[in-house]
C-alpha cells in the first residue's frame, strides 16, 4: 500500500486538504464590513463541504488500492473538486477590497497536484498489469 507513489500523492493531497481549514488562502479587508479576514476552508460553506470531501476521497482512496479502477475514479473526482476549489476561492476574494495571497494558498495548489499524480500513476499501474495479462 505504501510502496505505490500514488499512495503518498493521495495523502498529500489529504493533509494538504486538513490543513486548509487551519490556515487562509487569502487575507484582507472585507468590503461589507471594513474589517480584517482570512478566507480559509471553513470561512464559506461550499469551501467546507468540498474540502471535507476532497479530505475523505483522499482518505478513502488511498486504501481501494486492490481496486484500481475505482482508485481511479474517485482521484479524478478529487481533480475535480480541487479545481472546484480553487475556483470558489478566486470568486470568495472578490469580497475584499485589499489583500494578499497567503503562503499556505500553497495548500489549495498542493491538493490539485497531489490528485493529478496520483491519478497518473494509477493509470500508470492499470497499463502495466493489463500489459503483464497480454503476456499470459
Amino acid at each position: 500500500m505504501i510502496q505505490r507513489q500514488q499512495t503518498l500523492w493521495l495523502l498529500l493531497s489529504a493533509v494538504a486538504s486538513f490543513f486548509s481549514f487551519q490556515y487562509p488562502f487569502y487575507t484582507g479587508t472585507l468590503i461589507e464590513k471594513n474589517m480584517f479576514a482570512e478566507l480559509d476552508a471553513g470561512s464559506n460553506f461550499l469551501l467546507l463541504i468540498l474540502t471535507g470531501a476532497s479530505v475523505l476521497i483522499g482518505a478513502i482512496t488511498i486504501f481501494l488500492f486492490k481496486d484500481r479502477k475505482a482508485q481511479f475514479k474517485l482521484a479524478i473526482a478529487g481533480v475535480v473538486i480541487s479545481i472546484a476549489l480553487l475556483v470558489i476561492y478566486f470568486i470568495q476574494m472578490k469580497k475584499f477590497v485589499s489583500g494578499t495571497l497567503s503562503l499556505t494558498s500553497i495548500l489549495a495548489l498542493l491538493i490539485l497536484i497531489g490528485y493529478i499524480m496520483a491519478a497518473r500513476g494509477i493509470w500508470k499501474d492499470e497499463k502495466l498489469v493489463k500489459s503483464l495479462d497480454k503476456l499470459r
